[in-house]
C-alpha cells in the first residue's frame, strides 16, 4: 500500500488547506483533509507552508488587548485536546487507518462497525458535529454507487483499491473534491473492495427513485 501511496495525483485544494490551517473548516472535512495530510508528502508540505504564513500574520498585527485567563484557558484546552481541529498525526502505525481516522473508529478496519445500505455498499456513519457529516464506505470491487449530483461539496478520500467516475480514476491516498457542478457514478475497480472516507456539507442529490427513497433512511 504504501507504494501506492507514492502515486497520489489528486490532493487537496488550497482553499481546503486554508481553512484546515485556519480552523474554519467542519469537524467533518478536518478529519478527511489531517487523514489525508498523514498519507500524502504534497499536502503536508503546503499545509507547512500555510502555517508559517498564519504566524507571520499573526506576528504582524496590531496588539490586542486579552482576558485575564486567556493564558489559563488556552492552556486548558490543549490539555483538553479539541477533537474538531485534527492536527497532522504523526508517522502511520502499522494497518489501514491512519492515526486521525483510528482516533474516530477507536481502532482500524476490523473495528469498523458496518452496516449496509444497498447495493452491496456498507458504510459506518462517524460521530462529529452537526454542519457536516462524514463516513466510511465500503465498496465491493466492481460495485456502482448510484449515480447522483451534490447539493454542497463532497470529499472523498480512497484509503484501499480505487474507484473511477466521468472526471478520472482515483486510488489509495488520492481525495475527489466535488461540488454542485459534478454529477458522477463512482465505480469500484476489480480485483480489491474499495474503502473511502467520505465528508458531506449537505445531501447528495441521487438522480434514481430507489436511491432517493433509501437516503433518509442511510442518512447521505
Amino acid at each position: 500500500m504504501m507504494n501506492e501511496m507514492k502515486q497520489i495525483k489528486h490532493h487537496l485544494t488550497e482553499p481546503l488547506l486554508m481553512g484546515y490551517a485556519a480552523g474554519t473548516l467542519p469537524e467533518a472535512f478536518n478529519l478527511v483533509v489531517a487523514t489525508h495530510i498523514s498519507m500524502c508528502d504534497t499536502c503536508r508540505a503546503a499545509l507547512a507552508e500555510y502555517d508559517a504564513i498564519g504566524g507571520e500574520v499573526m506576528l504582524g498585527g496590531d496588539p490586542v488587548e486579552v482576558a485575564e485567563d486567556a493564558l489559563a484557558a488556552t492552556l486548558a484546552l490543549i490539555e483538553k485536546g479539541d477533537a474538531e481541529q485534527a492536527l497532522p498525526p504523526a508517522p502511520r502505525a502499522p494497518g489501514l487507518f491512519p492515526a486521525p481516522l483510528r482516533d474516530y473508529v477507536n481502532g482500524d478496519i476490523n473495528d469498523v462497525k458496518w452496516r449496509k445500505i444497498g447495493g452491496g455498499v456498507s458504510q459506518m456513519i462517524l460521530k462529529t458535529s452537526k454542519d457536516a457529516s462524514v463516513r466510511l464506505l465500503h465498496i465491493p470491487a466492481g460495485t456502482a454507487v448510484p449515480d447522483h449530483g451534490h447539493r454542497g461539496t463532497e470529499l472523498t478520500l480512497v484509503l484501499q483499491g480505487a474507484f473511477v467516475d466521468e472526471t478520472d480514476r482515483f486510488g489509495a491516498g488520492d481525495v475527489e473534491v466535488a461540488n454542485e457542478e459534478l454529477n458522477h457514478t463512482p465505480v469500484a475497480e476489480a480485483g480489491m473492495d474499495c474503502i473511502c472516507l467520505a465528508a458531506t456539507d449537505a445531501p447528495l442529490k441521487f438522480n434514481s427513485l430507489m436511491p432517493r427513497i433509501a437516503q433518509k433512511f442511510v442518512g447521505i
